[in-house]
């Protein structure tokens, strides 16, 4: 599948929307059942805490998950992106509240490739703090 966008139609420095995304204790349960994954650096902040971590943090996998979302809601189609990769810079600390913590996203298209695709760079942050680096995305176009 292609993205809805034209190839033709962006420009290198054309700017995603940005986005938010929540993610609460609770929101973090749902993805452990989802992914299989009940590390309790995920949901126990006693065990966080014993381990270094200043409190439950998010799951890596989800933290990427979410950011890149803005980049398939920009192309109309998750299957246009080619490629993906970033690297875990800080975690996302999800404190037990009623607010819990705010992934922060925005993206860029950094460079026209070959064969109708582009290089999306992403910035991802959560509490004033940049959570992934070298967040790219290679994305087909039509």
């Amino acid at each position: 599948m292609t993205a809805k966008i034209s190839y033709a139609d962006v420009e290198v420095g054309t700017e995603l929307p940005a986005q938010t995304f929540p993610a609460t204790r609770a929101t973090l349960v749902q993805y452990a059942g989802a992914s299989g994954d009940f590390n309790p650096i995920h949901w126990n902040e006693r065990f966080a805490k014993e381990v270094g971590l200043p409190d439950v943090i998010a799951h890596g996998m989800f933290t990427m998950a979410e950011a890149i979302r803005v980049v398939t809601d920009w192309a109309g189609d998750p299957g246009a992106v080619v490629e993906y990769g970033v690297r875990f810079t800080r975690p996302v600390v999800v404190p037990d509240d009623d607010k819990g913590a705010v992934i922060e996203v925005s993206g860029k298209v950094a460079a026209k490739l070959d064969d109708n695709t582009v290089r999306v760079d992403l910035v991802a942050t959560s509490a004033g703090q940049k959570v992934l680096g070298a967040s790219r995305a290679v994305v087909r176009l039509a």
